[in-house]
Formats: structure tokens, C-alpha cells, sequence
């Protein structure tokens, strides 16, 4: 008998690591063969309970946890495409969080989901207003992160479907980070973005206060 939707409403909520990691297997077959999983969008709530466990997933102390979270939310991304445009506010504090992990895997997992996320759930300005909040985030690896998914961003999409002027002000705030890795990250995207939109950028920063020289 193949497992559904309530056996994995119930399985996720388990805080064993062992059966976490053996749960997260079963999920990612499940999730992977439409075939085996017609009941997936049957009970909303049902599925919403799921999705806010694996969030809490994503924000475990056990980084094997957070990775196979972000990996099953991944797949949930790509089963549920625009649908899953409802969970993004669930989903994206936890991965501005990852973003400033330790490990450099758990970054890049973390970054790659958001790019995910619009790509298959929302356009990327959606998800933006939404991520903007990290470039004041506590943990400066995030607010690094943040400034780095910007760079991924125009090299993905360009600046067209991005509101820049929305932007490009986090950024001149980033410039005077206590943290030399975050002012790097913040210079590194505002070279982005002037590739993309030329000399706009320039005096919108003079306009700014920012010093020519700099």
C-alpha cells in the first residue's frame, strides 16, 4: 500500500532525526510520480500543515534535516508550480535564516530555492518585496546572501521584471555594513545592476549621497 498525504501530515511532524531523514525519502518519491500521489492537493489544510513542517525543517539545528527540508520543499515547488505561490510567505523567512548558515551547502540550497520559487511559483519582483527584508536581517551571512541572490537574479532574469529603484536603495545601505563581507556583496550587486540598466544606476547613487569616488 502506497503511502498518502495523511501517513505524511502525521510522519512529518516526527522530531527523531532517524525517521526525519527516512520520512524526507519517502516524501521526495511520493512527490516525484503524479501517478503515486493523486491525493496531494485533496485536503488544503492537510497540505498546508505539511508544507509548515518542512518549514520547520528547514529551520533545524541538524543541517542533514534542513538540507533534505529544503530538498523536499524544492519538489513540492515543482509539483505545485503557481499553487505555491500561497506557502511563499510561509517559506522565504526560513530560507533569508539558511542563507546565513554555517555551512556553504545549506547557503546554496537555501539560495537556489528562492531562485526556484520564481521560477515555477511567482515572478521574481513577488518574491523581492518579500525577500527585501533580508538586507536587514540580524546574521550577517544573510544580509551577504541577500545581496548575493540579487547578483543570481539579474544574471538569470535581467532587470526587467525587477522593480530596481526598490532595490538599489537596500543596496546603498549595505555599502556602510559593519560587515566588509556584506559591503563586497553590496558593491558586487550594484556592478549587476549597472551592467543591466548603465549610467540610471550612476546618478541615482550621486542622488543618493554616495560619494563619486566611491
Amino acid at each position: 500500500e502506497t503511502a498518502g498525504m495523511d501517513y505524511f501530515c502525521d510522519q512529518v511532524q516526527q522530531k527523531d532525526v532517524g525517521r526525519r531523514m527516512q520520512v524526507g525519502q519517502e516524501l521526495l518519491e511520493y512527490l516525484s510520480d503524479p501517478a503515486r500521489s493523486p491525493d496531494l492537493e485533496q485536503d488544503q489544510q492537510r497540505l498546508d500543515k505539511v508544507i509548515d513542517e518542512l518549514t520547520a525543517w528547514v529551520n533545524s539545528s541538524n543541517f542533514k534535516v534542513a538540507l533534505l527540508g529544503l530538498d523536499v520543499l524544492g519538489a513540492f515547488v515543482y509539483r505545485l508550480s503557481g499553487r505555491f505561490k500561497a506557502y511563499v510567505g510561509t517559506v522565504l523567512m526560513p530560507l533569508i535564516d539558511r542563507m546565513g548558515d554555517a555551512k556553504d551547502q545549506v547557503r546554496e540550497q537555501a539560495q537556489n530555492l528562492i531562485l526556484k520559487l520564481m521560477d515555477e511559483a511567482a515572478p521574481p519582483m513577488y518574491i523581492w518585496e518579500r525577500l527585501a527584508v533580508g538586507f536587514k536581517h540580524k546574521n550577517y551571512r544573510s544580509r551577504e546572501g541577500v545581496c548575493l541572490c540579487l547578483v543570481a537574479t539579474l544574471n538569470i532574469y535581467g532587470a526587467q521584471p525587477l522593480i530596481l529603484s526598490k532595490l538599489v536603495p537596500h543596496l546603498c545601505i549595505a555599502f556602510g555594513d559593519s560587515n566588509s563581507q556584506v559591503r563586497d556583496a553590496a558593491i558586487l550587486a550594484i556592478v549587476e545592476v549597472y551592467r543591466h540598466v548603465g549610467e540610471k544606476v550612476r546618478i541615482d547613487l550621486a542622488k543618493r549621497g554616495i560619494p563619486p569616488g566611491r
